[in-house]
C-alpha cells in the first residue's frame, strides 16, 4: 500500500463519483478504478458498493475513509511543524509580566502559540516595570508587557490596550454618594505598591486621589497585586488599581468602584529591544 492508494480512495470516498475523482486526481477513469480494486483485494474488504447509478460506501470504507482523513490531516500538520522548524520558530523566548496584567488571558495566549509554534519554549517572569525595562535592554527578556511609560531610548514599545482604575474596598453593598464616596476614602488608610517599586504608578494614584480633593494616607505598601488585593479584603485599608483586575480576583471578598467622572488610565504595553536576535521574537 503506497500513500497514492490512500490519496485515490480518500479523492472517490468524497466524490462518489469515479469519472469526476478521476477528473480531480488528472488521471483516466479505468487507472483510478483498477487502484481501488488492488486496495481492496490488499484489506481484504470491499469499501464501495458500486451500481450504473451510484457510488457508495461500505460500513468498512466509511471506517476506512475517518482514518484516512485523520493520517491526512496529520500529514498536513507535521508538514506544517517542519516548515516552522526550518523557518527558526524554535528555541525560548523569555517573556516577562507584571502582576497587575490579567493572567487568564495571557494563559490563553500562551496556549494560542504552543498550539501555532508547537517547539517554542516561552519561559514567564513575573518582574515590576523598572527591573524589566532593565532586563529588556539587557538581553535577560526577550520581550515585555509592561504598564507605560517606558522610559528608554533601546527599547520600542507597542500599545496593547489602556486601562482606567476603580477603587478597591473591602466587600460591602452600601451605596454611596459621590460626596459621601470621598469622605471614605479621604479618612480611610491607602494600600499601594511601593514608591520605589512603582514610582510611576504610584503617582497616578496621587493624581486620582488629588482629583477628589484629598491626599492619600498611604499606611501599607506591598511589592505586588495580590499582597494589596489581600489586605484590602482582610479590611486594613482600600486601594485603586487597574479595572482589569477585576476579573481576575472576582472570588475575592471586596468591591470594585468605578471612577466614572475622573479620566485617568493607565496603558498596557509590549516592548522589546529591536536589536533583539532571538528568531522567535518576531
Amino acid at each position: 500500500m503506497e500513500l497514492r492508494h490512500l490519496l485515490y480512495f480518500k479523492t472517490v470516498a468524497e466524490e462518489l463519483h469515479f469519472t469526476k475523482a478521476a477528473s480531480k486526481l488528472f488521471i483516466s477513469q479505468p487507472p483510478l478504478s483498477r487502484q481501488i480494486k488492488e486496495l481492496e483485494e490488499e484489506l481484504q474488504v470491499q469499501l464501495f458498493q458500486r451500481s450504473n447509478k451510484q457510488v457508495t460506501l461500505t460500513d468498512a470504507g466509511k471506517y476506512f475513509k475517518a482514518e484516512v482523513d485523520a493520517l491526512f490531516a496529520k500529514l498536513e500538520e507535521s508538514k506544517e511543524v517542519l516548515r516552522k522548524i526550518h523557518d527558526g520558530v524554535s528555541g525560548e523566548l523569555k517573556i516577562g509580566y507584571i502582576s497587575s496584567v490579567y493572567q487568564s488571558h495571557l494563559a490563553e495566549i500562551l496556549k494560542s502559540m504552543q498550539k501555532e509554534f508547537p517547539y517554542l519554549k516561552t519561559s514567564l517572569f513575573e518582574v515590576p516595570t523598572l527591573t524589566q525595562i532593565k532586563e529588556l535592554e539587557e538581553g535577560r527578556l526577550d520581550v515585555g508587557i509592561l504598564r507605560a511609560p517606558v522610559l528608554s531610548e533601546k527599547l520600542k514599545v507597542e500599545s496593547l490596550f489602556f486601562d482606567p482604575f476603580v477603587v478597591v474596598i473591602p466587600y460591602t453593598d452600601q451605596q454611596f454618594s459621590k460626596e459621601a464616596f470621598a469622605n471614605f476614602l479621604k479618612k480611610s488608610p491607602f494600600i499601594f505598591f511601593n514608591k520605589d517599586f512603582a514610582p510611576q504608578y504610584n503617582q497616578k494614584l496621587i493624581e486620582i486621589c488629588q482629583r477628589m480633593g484629598f491626599t492619600p494616607d498611604i499606611t501599607h505598601e506591598a511589592n505586588n497585586v495580590h499582597s494589596i488585593l489581600q489586605l484590602v479584603e482582610a479590611g486594613l485599608g482600600v486601594s485603586i488599581l487597574p479595572s482589569s483586575l477585576k476579573e481576575q480576583y472576582a472570588q475575592l471578598k471586596v468591591s470594585f468602584i468605578t471612577l466614572n467622572d475622573i479620566p485617568v488610565n493607565t496603558e498596557v504595553v509590549l516592548a522589546y529591544k529591536e536589536s533583539n536576535k532571538n528568531p522567535a521574537l518576531e
